[in-house]
């Protein structure tokens, strides 16, 4: 589990700078009229950016794939 949790490190600090992002736009910007799907809960909000910042990481990842193709 340990060495899981190290190799995806990363993902986990994306997901939480997302989380953290989240909720500052909830706070700040948010939906004032409560009619917006994803800013108008704080818990949506936090979710939602969660997610996106755990994918922006995963593009930036590398590939460790040791094994190549010769054609």
């Amino acid at each position: 589990m340990k060495k899981w949790v190290q190799k995806n490190r990363l993902y986990f600090i994306g997901a939480a700078i997302g989380a953290i992002a989240g909720f500052l736009y909830w706070k700040f910007v948010g939906c004032s009229s409560g009619t917006c799907a994803i800013t108008s809960n704080p818990i949506v909000s936090t979710i939602y950016f969660s997610i996106i910042g755990t994918l922006v990481i995963s593009v930036f990842q590398r590939n460790n794939n040791t094994s190549e193709q010769h054609d």
